[in-house]
């Protein structure tokens, strides 16, 4: 009778938020922007992660949850926060070949010591944002003079915080984030 009581009791004193997705026992090859092979989320096991799904010729929300997350990074830089990794997976794996995110993180001048950008097949990308409840749809596309089609997106918005066993314990709005939030959730996660 007070074993199980006990054990609500633990559970309620826990600092960690709920587990909201857990892909601790996942593996999804992918491929980094220096078109290195990486096995995730077991590259990241035993760090904090910042984790968005992002395509690059996205016109609207990918950008602003781009640069939502180089200024969480900047902030946990100053805070002098270690043991967190940042991590952006595109959705679009047609087109976000690895040269492709290498270009797209060069442009924006994102600190990629602790950041990396990660693709890979069609059938990999899709197991992975199902796993992690990511919705996106192809929309709209438009065709240029020179033949090349750019394809659009329906996409969730989204930042997630990943704990250091690779379980998501957080979701935010990616382009509106309270950064502060976001660090303090951190903090508290590491």
């Amino acid at each position: 009778m007070l074993l199980p009581l006990f054990f609500i009791i633990l559970a309620a004193c826990s600092d960690k938020p709920n587990v909201i997705t857990d892909l601790s026992s996942a593996r999804f090859n992918l491929m980094n922007s220096r078109n290195e092979k990486i096995s995730f989320p077991e590259a990241v096991r035993g760090r904090t992660v910042v984790l968005n799904f992002i395509y690059t010729n996205c016109p609207d929300i990918c950008p602003l949850t781009t640069n939502n997350m180089r200024l969480i990074q900047a902030k946990l830089l100053k805070e002098k926060c270690p043991n967190v990794e940042f991590v952006s997976i595109s959705f679009d794996p047609e087109n976000d070949s690895p040269e492709v995110l290498s270009k797209f993180s060069s442009i924006r001048n994102l600190d990629l010591g602790n950041w990396m950008f990660l693709t890979g097949s069609k059938s990999e990308i899709d197991s992975l944002i199902k796993t992690a409840g990511i919705i996106a749809v192809k929309d709209d596309s438009t065709i240029f003079k020179d033949g090349r089609k750019m394809v659009f997106y329906t996409h969730t918005d989204r930042i997630s915080l990943m704990d250091n066993e690779g379980k998501i314990r957080m979701n935010y709005t990616g382009s509106k984030i309270n950064i502060d939030e976001i660090v303090r959730d951190i903090k508290l996660l590491n």
